[in-house]
């Protein structure tokens, strides 16, 4: 099963949990429930542990690099990423409510016991060891102190916790998932829901869709501007970066060829190698869109509430929490979990959805950031005093 990509085991998860549920095998869907009732308590644990895993170093390693360059980088993803974040509210809010019906999903429905989701046979607790604001407080500080500090004990304990959770992720999370899917589309469709699902997500993942390719012309028609280049023959140039990251799932597999295309722009070899590396750790524009979207369409079929003043902040800390997540596909969901629970008020099972409806996309938002590093690298060329000198074709 391993030899196959995870979206294929995906959607296989998700056929097989619709026909379980379509067959009302109760039983079956019990133990699913159970597994998801572990499975979720053990996410629950371990986000807090991915929070300070992810952030810490992530913070650390930028204290390396080069002055003003390295500040001006790093200030330039982050408000890249809170456009992105900040355009796709708007959009979404004023297109969702179209095609979607406030308050038509309610999984925990109390009114109707009979759409109400299966219960897990038992219920097994697994306290976290700390809540998510104390995981990313601490995450804060001990990067910034491995950034100010010339030692390099804490760093490589760090980076070592990191390559932990890492193979967490990786070897158990990911392989599990699949699963964890299947249970929740089962339950879902036992309790008569999945219908909605299908129906409106289609919908919001096209929505997404066009939301990326317009910030990706947002972005190199400045970067274009700003060089006197064509933002169309830029973005053209950088075609096989974004396909090879809807191929591989990763902004850091995918770094080599957005490196090479970001040259042929006519960018800086030194500004090239030394921005496209980084913001493919830290520009997340594509993911921040994705993170918006579902999971405001997931409110709104839930009927929470929410404003822009409350979701301002969720944007705000994504691009802070999403630093450094790992070249595994599903690494920005990941690190998002925490913020879902803690700032948008996300149970379990709404969580458990989220990952399903990110990771069937993933791909086109790692296309997303990692084609928009090569606009930025452009715009940190032009400020780093280099103008653009198209390399051709060999």
């Amino acid at each position: 099963m391993k030899k196959f990509g995870l979206l294929p085991r995906l959607i296989l998860g998700i056929v097989l949990g619709i026909a379980i549920g379509k067959m009302k095998f109760l039983f079956v869907v019990e133990l699913l429930a159970t597994f998801n009732n572990i499975f979720g308590n053990f996410l629950g644990f371990i986000i807090p542990l991915i929070i300070v895993g992810f952030v810490a170093p992530g913070i650390g390693n930028l204290g390396k690099g080069a002055g003003k360059l390295l500040g001006g980088s790093t200030l330039l993803a982050y408000v890249s990423t809170i456009i992105a974040g900040s355009f796709a509210y708007f959009v979404d809010t004023n297109i969702f409510p179209r095609f979607l019906k406030v308050g038509s999903l309610v999984l925990n429905d109390t009114t109707n016991p009979e759409e109400a989701l299966i219960k897990s046979l038992i219920d097994v607790k697994i306290p976290p060891l700390m809540d998510v604001m104390t995981a990313l407080v601490f995450a804060f500080l001990i990067g910034l102190g491995i950034a100010y500090l010339k030692e390099n004990t804490i760093k490589k304990f760090m980076d070592e916790f990191q390559l932990i959770v890492e193979g967490t992720i990786k070897s158990i999370i990911i392989p599990l998932l699949p699963l964890h899917i299947a249970g929740i589309f089962a339950n879902m469709t036992y309790a008569g829901k999945v219908e909605i699902i299908i129906s409106v997500f289609a919908k919001v993942f096209v929505v997404i869709i066009l939301l990326h390719l317009t910030i990706l012309l947002f972005q190199y028609t400045i970067a274009g501007g700003l060089n006197g280049k064509n933002p169309f023959s830029l973005l053209r140039t950088m075609l096989p970066a974004y396909f090879t990251a809807v191929g591989t799932q990763s902004s850091a597999a995918t770094i080599p060829v957005t490196l090479a295309q970001t040259k042929k722009n006519g960018a800086n070899d030194g500004i090239a190698e030394f921005t496209v590396p980084l913001f493919a750790t830290i520009h997340l524009s594509g993911s921040t869109i994705t993170l918006t979207s579902c999971s405001l369409a997931i409110m709104m079929l839930e009927g929470m509430n929410f404003s822009f003043s409350s979701y301002i902040g969720f944007i705000l800390m994504l691009g802070v929490t999403m630093v450094a997540a790992p070249g595994v596909p599903g690494g920005a969901v990941m690190a998002a979990l925490g913020l879902l629970k803690s700032m948008l008020g996300f149970s379990p099972e709404l969580t458990s959805l989220m990952i399903a409806l990110y990771l069937a996309q993933d791909s086109f938002g790692t296309a997303c950031n990692v084609t928009g590093d090569g606009a930025l690298a452009l715009i940190i060329n032009k400020f780093a005093g280099f103008s653009l000198n198209k390399k051709e074709e060999k």
